[in-house]
């Protein structure tokens, strides 16, 4: 069973985190990166982070 750090709220179910976007940048290959953390719904607390799936060109049309 996995407790929050800091409210040590029981996180056992989908509802007890919340995933919040929070950067998108277009790299030299002009294919975007969305980085996003992991907080505790409970208390707000930030548990994680990472980077979800590229868009390629960076979700711009066609040129």
């Amino acid at each position: 069973m996995v407790h929050c750090p800091e409210c040590e709220t029981t996180l056992d179910d989908a509802d007890d985190i919340e995933f919040v976007e929070t950067d998108s940048s277009i790299g030299f290959i002009k294919a975007s990166k969305r980085f996003y953390t992991a907080n505790c719904a409970a208390c707000g607390r930030t548990i994680g982070s990472g980077v979800a799936g590229a868009k390629g060109n960076g979700g711009a049309g066609a040129v």
